[in-house]
């Protein structure tokens, strides 16, 4: 059953070719899209440009969906619909890594980035009872298959510079017991053996997911996050795929960083600008009304919060409810709506 307080929504089993993260997309970065420095395939509008490395260091993927959809409204002639698109299409956004070729994906995108003097941003979301069995339900086989999965991610990576998120809800749901009790001890160690394959690449830092602040028992998570291994990760990351402020993700961050060695963590502002959305059923779900929060950045003024991340790609479907399409599938209106709201 759902809970108010997770982050669903991630819309893994949905993406592939439709989203831009498969194959396809990842064929088209290896042909030289890298950084939008006005070559004949560019979007008709203009190129969608990398932004400040000092202030923000990672990659704008220039053939992301919402790169696409500001070509495509500049095409039909719709120059504002483009311009509010384009608010989402020039900010670096997190890059879901399929099991399908998962080693060539990760190797397109590091690549891609590295051309363009930034690093990839990487979501890992493949851990076995993902989601338990929800809108974004699936993932690995069994254990062996993830290993093998997570093997060929850090394969793709190699020594290029990448931040990876690992998992998100896979650690909430040791806690909430959505994911069944029999399985804990395996997600425990699938995690910690992550962190410690990705860990030993060159220039990857990680941050396990754990959770946000619509969680109001952050004190339950500190010993599953140790257990997971959290304190071989560079951090933490908070408010994955939802809608809490960023002062409340904060707050929270600081309360599990205490606990666990004074940690740093990340936070996903991708469209937290109005805060949670608290009618209705699922709030978490396509909520109306939300919009696009802190652009993503390194540069957060707190010493403990290394970065404002969008992981959660906006304009795209938290699942079919609310009239939205399959979960991680690109959604147009909703885009809209979260940069006409911000």
């Amino acid at each position: 059953m759902y809970r108010k307080y997770t982050g669903r929504g991630h819309g893994f089993a949905a993406r592939g070719v439709r989203t831009g993260v498969a194959l396809a997309g990842a064929a088209l970065l290896l042909a030289g899209c890298s950084s939008g420095g006005g070559q004949d395939d560019d979007p008709p509008s203009g190129p969608v440009k990398q932004q400040p490395k000092e202030k923000d260091p990672y990659w704008v993927n220039p053939d992301g969906n919402a790169a696409k959809q500001v070509a495509s409204y500049a095409e039909d002639g719709k120059k504002d619909d483009a311009d509010l698109i384009r608010k989402i299409a020039e900010q670096p956004v997190a890059e879901w890594i399929v099991p399908e070729n998962a080693e060539d994906q990760a190797r397109g995108f590091t690549e891609a980035a590295e051309k363009a003097d930034r690093d990839a941003l990487l979501v890992v979301y493949n851990i076995p009872h993902r989601d338990c069995g929800q809108y974004s339900g699936g993932g690995a086989a069994d254990g062996n298959a993830y290993r093998a999965f997570i093997d060929q991610v850090a394969k793709g990576i190699g020594d290029r510079h990448a931040t990876v998120i690992l998992e998100p809800d896979a650690v909430l749901h040791l806690v909430d017991n959505c994911t069944p009790k029999e399985f804990h001890e395996e997600r425990y160690d699938l995690l910690k053996g992550a962190i410690e394959k990705l860990k030993s690449l060159k220039n990857t830092k990680v941050y396990l997911d754990a959770g946000n602040a619509g969680w109001q028992n952050p004190d339950a998570l500190w010993e599953p996050l140790q257990r997971s291994g959290v304190e071989r990760a560079d951090g933490f990351a908070v408010n994955v795929s939802n809608f809490q402020t960023t002062e409340a993700s904060t707050e929270f961050g600081k309360k599990l960083s205490a606990k666990i060695g004074d940690k740093p963590f990340v936070i996903d502002t991708g469209r937290n600008g109005n805060g949670p959305y608290t009618k209705g059923k699922d709030p978490w779900c396509n909520p109306p009304g939300r919009a696009l929060g802190e652009a993503p950045t390194t540069k957060t003024s707190d010493p403990l919060v290394d970065a404002y991340l969008w992981v959660k790609r906006p304009g795209e479907s938290d699942g079919t409810c609310r009239g939205g399409p399959k979960a991680g599938e690109w959604w147009p209106e909703y885009a809209l709506g979260l940069a006409k709201a911000d």
